[in-house]
């Protein structure tokens, strides 16, 4: 579906914020891209979008170089940006404007996240909190119901009981068809949705593996002092860290401590290598 082949791209000359990308996304799945901030998570987002263009290589979605913008494209693709920029309407017209792009648009969909988030659509998108400008942001992303559909950083802005219904939204209305790329520093937010996660540090992607494939080969537990891990950080109920699953049974991972473990300059390589081979 998604195919980057040595992708390299920076904002000015001689300092690149992605060099040599190489990354396939697999359709079906929905994948979490971490990475902190300043990674280039948006660029990359960007540039499967379209909305930037490589300055080497090439980035291929739907067989398509996402630049090119074609109409059936668009009508294939939501990008849910961090910093969003509403039109001054009213909810109910700000849908309304837009639903019309995309043939696969779900009213079933829309009704069920005006329901969760219990929104007033009927007043002005530039009197609403942040807070509300997100949801109703949200809400036509979810309905667009398109075969691709990007989100970078969708729970910035929401509160915690928002941040549970966004999550409930999303695992009941993305269907087995439709691949979804979430890119956050949130890590917690996503530990229940994504099936698959990237990790993007220093220009590169470190890996881009499923989570069974990294529950197997890495355990992420309570830690004694003595024991040998690769990472393992203090907490209220102990040391845990991220050591070799030498079990036959899969570990439950956790993605904070895959993250952290993942970024250390200390564990960056031994994970990276563990998990990629």
């Amino acid at each position: 579906m998604i195919q980057l082949t040595n992708v390299s791209f920076g904002y000015r000359r001689q300092k690149p914020v992605l060099q040599e990308i190489n990354l396939e996304i697999k359709p079906g799945n929905i994948y979490g891209l971490l990475g902190k901030n300043g990674e280039g998570k948006t660029t990359l987002l960007n540039i499967m979008s379209g909305l930037l263009f490589p300055d080497k290589g090439e980035c291929l979605v739907f067989n398509e170089m996402p630049e090119k913008r074609k109409a059936h494209f668009l009508q294939n693709i939501f990008l849910l940006p961090e910093e969003i920029n509403l039109p001054d309407v009213t909810g109910q017209e700000y849908i309304k404007m837009f639903a019309p792009f995309y043939p696969t648009f779900s009213n079933e969909i829309f009704e069920a996240c005006k329901e969760s988030f219990d929104i007033d659509l009927t007043a002005p998108l530039r009197k609403m909190s942040l807070g509300q400008k997100k949801k109703a942001a949200i809400m036509l992303a979810l309905s667009a119901n398109t075969p691709l559909l990007l989100m970078d950083e969708p729970t910035n802005g929401l509160d915690i009981p928002s941040k549970s219904i966004f999550r409930k939204l999303l695992a009941s209305h993305i269907s087995e068809e439709q691949t979804v790329i979430i890119s956050t520093h949130q890590v917690r937010d996503l530990e229940s949705l994504i099936d698959s996660v990237i990790i993007l540090d220093r220009k590169e992607i470190l890996f881009n593996k499923p989570l069974d494939e990294i529950s197997r080969k890495l355990d992420f537990r309570k830690v004694e002092t003595e024991e040998a891990s690769f990472y393992s950080e203090p907490s209220p109920s102990g040391t845990v860290g991220v050591v070799v699953n030498d079990t036959a049974e899969k570990s439950i991972v956790s993605l904070e401590l895959l993250f952290n473990a993942a970024t250390s300059s200390a564990s960056r390589s031994k994970i990276k290598d563990i998990i990629n081979h």
